[in-house]
């Protein structure tokens, strides 16, 4: 069996790939001592206009990217993401330009939205799955048209759902967060590490 050392509260006793680019997602899970490989692949995911649901939308998009991770990660085990911003019956995606970002923000100023984080963890061993998705809500304080511009005017709304990073610059527009935080950042880490735990790829580090 695969065994790291401890370096927190957790370690990895089998091979694990993160099919993510995400830096917010490989932070949170080194925070938990686990050793890792980042194996990102390149899947075209679904459009937000479509007609899924954000739980479905999220999901098949999570689904998609393991079907991609499978044939490219090597690992024991595999666990792919994706979040997604949920207000009024419609899916906000990543951004693309400044005049989109600043929409989006003052679309979700002043309101309680949804973020919607689906995973999925797959043993290579026998091809178990497990998934899950977890919602938190969000309330972003009122927002001026300066406040607003300025933020757009860096570089960190461009790769994050609805257009705000909170674990980033972003957490100044953040008011109230009801439910995971991790969530939010992009990976319900208690989901994901109880989900680990059970499926036999990590386990408590205790020292002597």
């Amino acid at each position: 069996m695969y065994h790291r050392k401890c370096n927190g509260p957790f370690r990895s006793i089998s091979t694990i790939a993160l099919a993510s680019a995400s830096p917010r997602r490989k932070r949170l899970l080194e925070a938990l001592g686990l050793d890792f490989s980042v194996c990102s692949t390149d899947v075209k995911e679904l459009d937000p206009a479509s007609a899924l649901t954000p739980a479905e939308f999220t999901m098949q998009n999570a689904r998609l990217k393991l079907g991609g991770a499978v044939g490219i990660c090597n690992q024991d085990f595999i666990i792919c993401a994706d979040t997604c911003v949920f207000h009024a019956g419609k899916i906000l995606g990543k951004p693309r330009h400044f005049s989109e970002a600043k929409a989006m923000l003052h679309y979700l100023s002043k309101k309680w939205h949804q973020v919607f984080t689906s995973f999925v963890v797959w043993r290579r061993s026998d091809g178990s799955l497990r998934q899950e998705t977890v919602v938190s809500r969000v309330f972003l304080d009122p927002l001026n048209e300066d406040v607003i511009s300025a933020y757009c005017s860096s570089d960190e709304p461009y790769d994050k759902a609805g257009g705000y990073a909170v674990q980033g610059t972003g957490a100044f527009l953040v008011k109230e967060i009801d439910g995971s935080y991790t969530n939010v950042v992009g990976l319900p880490l208690t989901e994901v590490l109880l989900v680990l735990l059970d499926m036999g790829a990590v386990e408590p580090c205790v020292k002597d």
